[in-house]
């Protein structure tokens, strides 16, 4: 029974080769280790938030692995099963530059009504620099979260309504490679957003 469970149905195999950018075997590799993590076929937001630690050991990601959670989470449904997984993981690790910025901003969008306010972005940051700790040195205009948030809606909000649009959120990361780095936490300047 368990070599059974282990093998994608070739119907969801389909289904997943066409809606992520991983092929069979992949595809399969990954389901074999998801089922491994999470023999129930779904992972809760507590089993989530234990595996993220891992990569974070001199921080606190509990905060900001609920953010990831809840965006890997399409249906709401407070579990993450292998496809809503599989998915998000194709966005973040091998989607096109602006299909990794619109799964960004659904995560900073905690209300998810089409617009980052400051206190949602202030939200995410704050939980970044938990998650990171005192690992990472930041530049002055960026030694907080609020610097950080400030210095983010300077640059993106360009109608100065106090909230990002999907498009100015786009374009402002599109624009200034300096943005992914600073929505990323990343100081050494590299552009690559995962």
């Amino acid at each position: 029974m368990g070599k059974q469970n282990s093998k994608l149905k070739p119907e969801v195999l389909a289904d997943l080769k066409e809606h992520t950018e991983f092929n069979e075997h992949e595809l399969q590799e990954w389901y074999k280790g998801f089922l491994k993590d999470c023999p129930t076929g779904h992972l809760s937001v507590e089993e989530f938030k234990k595996i993220y630690s891992n990569f974070f050991p001199y921080g606190d990601a509990s905060k900001f692995a609920e953010h990831v959670f809840r965006t890997f989470d399409a249906n709401n449904d407070t579990t993450i099963d292998f496809r809503e997984f599989i998915c998000a993981l194709s966005v973040t690790s091998r989607g096109k530059l602006e299909d990794k910025l619109k799964w960004a901003f659904s995560m900073y969008d905690l209300d998810g009504n089409g617009y980052i306010s400051r206190s949602e972005m202030l939200e995410i940051v704050s939980a970044i620099y938990k998650m990171v700790g005192s690992v990472m040195k930041m530049p002055d205009d960026e030694s907080t979260p609020e610097k950080r948030t400030d210095k983010i809606f300077r640059q993106m909000d360009v109608n100065a309504d106090g909230k990002l649009s999907l498009d100015e959120f786009i374009q402002g990361a599109k624009s200034d490679p300096s943005i992914v780095r600073l929505l990323q936490c990343d100081p050494s300047g590299g552009a690559q957003f995962t």
